[in-house]
């Protein structure tokens, strides 16, 4: 193996953990950052994240605007259907799901989630003729089986919280949907551009949809009400869980399949777990450290599969 082919292999068996740090940095937004912004219309809080993304990677863009003349109408449709689906729908519904159950009740949310990755394996098999080895399905089955111990234990899910519970539900099943239509429409995406041009389109478009959405909705008349406090929060969440989030997420998705990236992504329900017992003290019991074993020791057999450069077609 020369030098060359030595590197690629080398980033592209290191290529899940950039997807597995940024599904950890989803979840400290949606634990520890978002919660500040419960006062504000949910299509707002997604614009202001968006723009403000957009703008920061700007020099990007203009750096790499010549990259542009090597994507074609299926590339530019793929982006847009990440901005629309990733961008603006899923993260509407997933905000509106926490806002729903005031960041206290996350079960049902987490629960949802876990469904992302049955969603995007199956899409990537038809859409991405990604060819699975029946290892993956084993791993992954078991991550998602650890995932959900991890969460629960042997209990069942918490329902009993009122109609929020139920139309929160709903948001989180819309997300889970349209996050892992996202993952499937990226891997298309990022077919002919590098990971930092395929950053910026995915939040420029995104920005453009959601002034739409916020201006035919009428909450951007609410960006008076954004308090310093929240200001610095978008900034925050701009520089590390939003677009530094998308930045690795893309730099690892680049160089693995759509399908590894779903399983990876569970590190989300993990972080969030792990988050939960130092933000709001609630103790694991024995059980659900073993499911978080599972789901651990799972994501870094799937990662460790040889399906990294599976070829696809238009």
């Amino acid at each position: 193996m020369d030098k060359g082919n030595r590197t690629e292999y080398t980033l592209n068996y290191f290529s899940p953990a950039f997807v597995i740090i940024a599904a950890s940095l989803w979840a400290v937004d949606g634990i520890v950052l978002r919660p500040s912004l419960y006062s504000l219309p949910v299509p707002l809080v997604v614009l202001s994240e968006s723009s403000i993304v957009a703008i920061i990677l700007t020099p990007f863009f203009i750096k790499k605007f010549s990259s542009l003349k090597h994507l074609k109408k299926k590339d530019w449709l793929a982006f847009f259907g990440v901005a629309l689906l990733g961008g603006a729908i899923g993260t509407m519904a997933i905000t509106k799901a926490l806002f729903y159950v005031n960041f206290v009740n996350l079960s049902v949310v987490i629960l949802l989630q876990k469904l992302q990755p049955v969603f995007a394996i199956s899409l990537a098999t038809i859409f991405l003729k990604e060819k699975l080895p029946k290892k993956f399905f084993l791993w992954a089955g078991l991550a998602i089986t650890g995932a959900y111990f991890m969460t629960f234990g042997f209990s069942t899910p918490n329902f009993s919280t009122g109609d929020k519970t139920t139309i929160a539900a709903l948001f989180a099943l819309l997300a889970a949907l349209s996050f892992s239509s996202s993952t499937v429409l990226s891997k298309r995406a990022l077919r002919n551009v590098d990971y930092e041009m395929g950053t910026y389109l995915r939040f420029l478009f995104a920005s453009i949809i959601m002034l739409l959405i916020a201006t035919t909705t009428g909450d951007i008349s609410s960006i008076g009400d954004v308090t310093s406090k929240q200001i610095i929060i978008f900034l925050i969440i701009a520089f590390t869980t939003g677009g530094a989030a998308i930045f690795l997420y893309y730099y690892g998705l680049k160089r693995i399949s759509a399908s590894v990236a779903s399983i990876c992504e569970l590190a989300f329900p993990l972080t969030a777990v792990v988050l939960e017992y130092f933000v709001h003290g609630n103790i694991l019991s024995p059980i659900q450290w073993i499911g978080a074993a599972v789901l651990l020791i799972s994501i870094l057999k799937v990662s460790g599969i040889n399906v990294f450069t599976l070829d696809y077609r238009d």
